[in-house]
């Protein structure tokens, strides 16, 4: 039923319903939720139990392992010094289905992120993705029917801040059902690896045309819980005007302006999304120079961090 209102709402023709990228991204949405279920985890070769899944499938654990283990020099398979990734595996424990080697097994990496320097916490949809949030026919056709494409010239000034022990968190209203997609466009478009924070969505719950883009208060507290993940590292945060990116990075700057290195924000099309007033507004409740406003990526040439972990300045 919810494939075939995407199809309506889009008005797909037969062959863009059979196209590869349609069915590959609406087949994510649907899925057995398994609820209240053991799972048994490894990461980096440490066994661990990882509770029970909650209502939605999902579970939280936290373990301990020696990060010293996994200690890596810079430029090792494109890793940062001090922030590795290693493997990770899941699978269901249930009494009569422990065996890790069954089809029920999940593989994914886990990135190690060092306690001290420079974490870059950067949007996806139109900050570093192509998505046209604003228009909703055309985010919903960005995201189910065309293939992922990168904001020209993202790529390099990333892979600039991935330098120094600098960290990637994106933070996302895309939906969670894509988060191999996701990781497998910033694979290919030489964007850094980052964990990926993004939204719990049902269709169950909403309409495609309903609460899909929706941020707000839930972006600033996913935010607000990485930086308290890392306590001992200064945040960048990067998105772009098209909806609340700079006025929820204001407020989290205010509240932590010893934890924020800066705001840099990709300026959109739209007669307020690019208004000089909002800006300024802006401006006014952070410390002078913390704002960067850009809309080309070559205009980001000079805020690649420098030693240290401190972003150079960069120019409005």
């Amino acid at each position: 039923m919810a494939v075939a209102v995407l199809k309506r709402v889009l008005a797909l023709d037969e062959p863009q319903c059979q196209s590869a990228v349609f069915q590959r991204r609406s087949a994510a949405f649907l899925f057995q939720r398994l609820v209240g279920r053991r799972v048994r985890c490894t990461v980096g070769g440490i066994d661990f139990d990882g509770g029970q899944t909650d209502r939605t499938g999902h579970f939280t654990a936290t373990v301990e392992i020696d990060a010293s283990r996994f200690a890596v020099s810079a430029g090792d398979a494109g890793q940062p010094a001090g922030c590795p990734w290693v493997a990770s595996t899941a699978w269901l424990d249930d009494d009569d289905d422990t065996d890790p080697t069954d089809d029920g097994i999940a593989t994914g990496v886990v990135q190690l992120v060092s306690e001290r320097g420079l974490s870059v916490i950067s949007d996806i949809d139109d900050t570093v993705k192509v998505t046209n949030v604003a228009n909703r026919r055309e985010l919903l056709a960005n995201t189910f029917v065309r293939e992922f494409f990168a904001v020209p010239g993202m790529d390099a000034v990333f892979r600039r801040w991935r330098e120094e022990a600098t960290a990637f968190h994106y933070v996302s209203a895309s939906p969670w059902q894509l988060c191999d997609c996701l990781t497998g466009f910033l694979r290919a478009e030489g964007l850094p690896a980052g964990s990926l924070h993004l939204k719990l969505f049902r269709l169950k719950d909403s309409t495609p045309l309903g609460r899909f883009p929706s941020r707000k208060r839930s972006k600033r507290r996913a935010i607000e819980q990485i930086m308290a993940d890392f306590p001992g590292r200064r945040f960048l945060l990067v998105g772009d005007s098209g909806e609340r990116d700079p006025e929820v990075y204001a407020t989290i700057a205010r509240r932590q302006p010893d934890r924020v290195a800066g705001v840099v924000i990709r300026r959109v099309a739209g007669p307020h999304r690019a208004s000089p007033k909002r800006f300024a507004r802006i401006e006014r409740r952070l410390p002078p120079g913390m704002l960067r406003l850009f809309t080309e990526a070559d205009e980001l040439v000079r805020a690649e961090p420098a030693a240290g972990g401190e972003p150079a300045p960069a120019a409005h």
